[in-house]
């Protein structure tokens, strides 16, 4: 089954927050007791975390992947140039209003990297386990000419482009060379739906993101992994993430950026799925 197939097996659900905001996710499991929440990264959605979602059901867990604020049919945050604050309590406030009580094992692919990371920092007591998967770091920490031209630059594409062209041009880059049509179809489906003001906001949290300082100030289990074949997120950045860390990087093999749809064997067994 393709994986836009199956997520046919995981609609949209939606639930308003006590501030009023709404959120959308999906979720599987069988479980009381929520056990995983998986945050997405910046062209992507909820869909993308498809093979986990497929992996957990009938399982004794219970999955959720959120649509970020601005994407899916959440709602964006207040801030214009938010940072990953405003993110962290976002989704500790969707877990609220769930009902969650118990610690989770938090996941964080790209850019939902730094938005795990700064959640983890605010609420250290309700994480059991960090995993960050192909963590994009962030530009907070460098030059301010070179933040500045990675957001001009991306904010470019996406006004040149639109969702739709953007993904014709850019989703094939975030999987391997080798990666299956239905994978790319797959990518390019969920980027080709990113909402523009809220992509332009995640664009400026990546812009401004500091994840290796907050993984300094951690003092919980984590787990940092990428695939081998990952042009965006390289092995080396991704290397440098787990030396601040603290922890070993895990090699998923020949994936690309994409690799909870393009390593689902690897990364389900890094989240206890298997």
């Amino acid at each position: 089954m393709t994986p836009l197939q199956a997520l046919a097996a995981h609609p949209l659900r939606s639930i308003a927050l006590a501030d009023g905001a709404r959120l959308s996710y999906r979720e599987a499991g069988s479980a009381k007791d929520v056990t995983h929440a998986l945050l997405h990264g910046i062209g992507s959605a909820s869909g993308s975390w498809v093979r986990q979602l497929e992996a957990a059901a009938g399982k004794p867990v219970r999955v959720l992947a959120w649509d970020a604020p601005g994407y899916g049919t959440s709602d964006p945050v207040k801030a214009d140039w938010p940072r990953a604050d405003d993110y962290a309590e976002r989704l500790w406030a969707w877990l609220d209003a769930l009902g969650v009580q118990t610690p989770i094992t938090l996941v964080g692919h790209s850019l939902g990297a730094l938005m795990a990371g700064r959640a983890a920092l605010l609420a250290p007591s309700r994480v059991q386990r960090l995993v960050l998967l192909s963590p994009a770091g962030g530009y907070g920490n460098a030059e301010a000419a070179v933040r500045e031209q990675k957001l001009r630059d991306r904010l470019a594409t996406l006004e040149r482009l639109g969702p739709q062209g953007m993904a014709q041009a850019r989703g094939a880059a975030m999987l391997s060379p080798g990666a299956a049509p239905e994978l790319v179809e797959a990518v390019r489906e969920s980027m080709s739906q990113v909402i523009p003001a809220g992509y332009t906001q995640a664009a400026r949290l990546l812009a401004h993101g500091t994840l290796a300082t907050d993984l300094k100030q951690l003092r919980l289990p984590m787990v940092v992994a990428s695939g081998a074949a990952d042009g965006i997120t390289t092995p080396a950045s991704c290397q440098a993430v787990a030396q601040a860390a603290g922890v070993a990087w895990n090699d998923l093999g020949s994936a690309g950026h994409a690799c909870p749809l393009e390593a689902p064997g690897a990364v389900n067994a890094l989240l206890g799925l298997n």
